[in-house]
């Protein structure tokens, strides 16, 4: 499998290059990034926009910046390329155009590639159904170099857990006094360090407390979920796929 990586000269990009060369059966058919410098990569050639880009590939997969969505979505479906998107903070017009764009190529869509997060997502779903009447807060912990606020996956875990809580609503960083909603999803983060990223979810009665975590420990994880997804990806019909897509038996 030849694998396209967009936001080659990225921290994920690299590792996902690096994991590329060391799985058996892919190999990187080239780079996609903004920065110049990064053309002088051995052994793959770099491009500046996707619209340079005439490699030989099988798959893309994207870790560069949402900004990019549209002219990597024009691209894909040019040249009929699966496309794993593991970017976040994605406008709603954005979210849109991917949606759109899985009815023409198989794209896989995740905020978080984390296996992990899957899990933590059914079992915070299936907490809340346990809990009905409970307190639910997320907390998320992010790098200080994270440009979007919540996360993605706290976005995520915030809206599957609303189709367990249809009334929900979302209060994002509270920061007003007055007593809480008894409806209310309350999502926080915090940015510090070189944190990787955690997600917490607590869900609270007057009686009890159900803490549900994930800690990522090393950025690789992302990566290996980004190739397994591309393994999944392969050859399937035009279509949206995501974690539980993958985690499905």
């Amino acid at each position: 499998m030849r694998i396209i990586v967009s936001g080659f000269s990225g921290h994920m990009g690299q590792i996902v290059a690096g994991a590329i060369e060391k799985k058996e059966g892919m190999s990187l058919a080239a780079g996609i990034c903004m920065d110049a410098d990064a053309r002088k990569a051995d052994g793959c050639p770099v491009f500046s926009s996707p619209a340079q880009c005439r490699a030989n590939a099988d798959l893309l997969i994207d870790f560069s910046n949402h900004l990019l969505t549209f002219p990597l979505l024009a691209y894909c479906i040019e040249r009929k390329l699966p496309a794993v998107i593991c970017t976040t903070g994605q406008t709603a017009e954005e979210t849109e155009a991917i949606r759109a764009a899985a009815k023409q190529i198989p794209i896989f869509f995740s905020a978080n590639m984390s296996v992990g997060i899957a899990v933590l997502i059914r079992m915070a779903k299936e907490a809340a159904k346990a809990f009905p009447d409970a307190d639910i807060e997320i907390v998320e912990t992010h790098h200080n170099r994270k440009l979007d606020v919540p996360s993605g996956t706290a976005l995520i875990l915030a809206n599957e857990l609303k189709q367990v809580r249809a009334d929900a609503d979302f209060c994002v960083g509270r920061h007003e006094a007055g007593k809480r909603k008894p409806n209310e999803i309350g999502i926080h983060s915090i940015r510090a360090g070189n944190e990787i990223g955690t997600h917490e979810v607590i869900i609270a009665t007057e009686s009890q407390v159900l803490t549900l975590k994930h800690e990522a420990r090393d950025r690789a994880l992302f990566a290996e979920g980004a190739l397994a997804a591309a393994e999944f990806l392969l050859g399937k019909e035009s279509g949206l796929y995501g974690m539980e897509d993958l985690l499905r038996p």
